[in-house]
């Protein structure tokens, strides 16, 4: 085995042990019946919104490009049925930004366009054009497209490439399925990108909870070839939260520390989330770009939690149903997990390509106590993987202290959760950090 490959984790800064409550971490994936309309809109990555490639009327086959963008950071969007196109509308996303959308009414045919057809790759440019032409986003929850990460930046030497399976939002198991049941995929995905950027150091980091998953991969790795030649390894990761942040899982997994404001190919990395490798994988062999999306239906208020493959644009509703409907009527509805995911106002959004989680809160499940004064403890200090300071950042975001803001980096927090649900006083912190982030971001869009 190479020896640069670590047999434990290094040591870590921070983070929570939060309750995992992964229900649904033996539940099979299932595929949901096709819906009868799907609303997709354009902006379902980091970067600018899409210009639609189709007009009012037109009749779309699955896999069918439907928008896309001049820009660096984009990833184009593909009709996840096959129907007409019957409206362009605003709709509401997880943050509340309001966004063009394609409308497609089903045919009830799902019929796949002829343009789904495996790409030719025979060079490092043929293989970042057809990743490209994927659709494909970072499906972990960030969105980021998989195109823009795997471009190595000029002057940037990336020697290791490091797959997520971490997984350490509570509830949410999309990535556990997919490492049990699409493993080939994944390691054809993985493949692929070791070929074309020449990157011989392949850690694949699972939590400690996860022996199901780390028997599977490992029967895998046993007959791989990689393997022999020592350029593939799993490593154990300690089961605590947020082992799956990109910072932290590259200090776990390598011993390198990104520096502020930094990326990951500052210290040689590139990090992919199982699912989004999975995803790669199953587009070189089948040309089918991303068009559905494994989602986990979970929280008190659902009546049958399950894994659910869905077209990307499904309302949630029609998935909610599927699952049984509500057990209560929910309190709360996050998109994504209880830790970093956004609650949404209603269950009438689309899912996007970046969703890994639909969570539905009891009363029970959702009460939260009312914040008291900061007591002083350092908790949220201590916990903070980054090494921030989220009781000053809390103060000078209500005193709208753009300067202080900047000097304390507030910039670099990765809004985990960490400080908030160590806060004895129920402060909340993360939301006051966000909203400082925001008038940083405004600041330097004024300039």
């Amino acid at each position: 085995m190479n020896e640069d490959f670590p047999t434990v984790p290094f040591k870590t800064h921070g983070g929570a042990e939060v309750p995992h409550r992964k229900n649904t971490a033996q539940a099979e994936s299932v595929v949901l019946p096709p819906p009868e309309q799907v609303v997709l809109p354009m902006q379902q990555h980091v970067g600018p919104p899409l210009t639609p490639t189709v007009k009012v009327g037109d009749h779309v086959l699955i896999g069918q490009k439907i928008a896309d963008s001049d820009a660096f950071v984009s990833a184009p969007i593909h009709a996840s049925i096959s129907g007409n196109v019957s409206a362009f509308k605003k709709v509401s996303l997880a943050g509340g930004q309001v966004q063009n959308a394609v409308v497609i009414d089903s045919d009830g045919k799902m019929e796949i366009s002829p343009e789904v057809q495996p790409p030719k790759i025979e060079s490092k440019d043929d293989f970042l054009k057809a990743v490209h032409a994927s659709g494909l986003v970072g499906l972990g929850g960030a969105g980021f497209p998989t195109y823009v990460k795997l471009t190595v930046p000029k002057g940037k030497n990336v020697d290791t490439l490091i797959i997520n399976v971490a997984e350490c939002e509570p509830y949410i198991t999309s990535d556990n399925r997919c490492a049990l049941e699409d493993t080939e995929k994944a390691f054809t995905g993985i493949r692929a990108v070791q070929k074309w950027l020449d990157i011989h150091r392949v850690i694949i980091g699972v939590e400690s909870n996860k022996p199901d998953v780390i028997e599977k991969l490992n029967q895998v790795l046993a007959e791989s070839k990689e393997t022999r030649d020592g350029e593939i390894h799993l490593l154990k990761l300690r089961s605590r939260y947020p082992q799956g942040a990109e910072k932290i899982l590259i200090q776990s997994c390598t011993g390198r520390r990104v520096p502020m404001g930094g990326l990951p190919a500052d210290v040689g990395c590139i990090v992919m989330n199982i699912t989004s490798a999975a995803r790669l994988g199953d587009y070189l062999t089948t040309g089918m770009p991303l068009t559905t999306k494994r989602v986990t239906i979970d929280g008190s208020a659902i009546q049958e939690p399950k894994n659910v493959i869905v077209p990307i644009g499904t309302n949630i509703r029609t998935i909610i149903d599927f699952c049984g409907g509500y057990k209560e009527p929910p309190k709360k509805i996050l998109m994504g997990g209880p830790m970093m995911g956004i609650s949404i106002a209603s269950d009438e959004l689309p899912v996007v390509k970046q969703n890994n989680g639909i969570i539905c809160l009891g009363e029970q499940e959702a009460h939260k106590m009312e914040p008291t004064a900061c007591i002083r403890c350092g908790r949220c200090v201590s916990g903070c993987p980054m090494n921030l300071m989220p009781t000053l950042l809390e103060k000078y975001a209500a005193a709208k202290r753009v300067d202080m803001l900047k000097k304390l980096s507030v910039m670099d927090c990765m809004e985990c959760g960490t400080c908030a649900f160590n806060c004895p006083a129920g402060r909340p912190l993360v939301q006051a950090i966000r909203l400082g982030k925001a008038m940083v971001k405004a600041e330097g869009k004024k300039k």
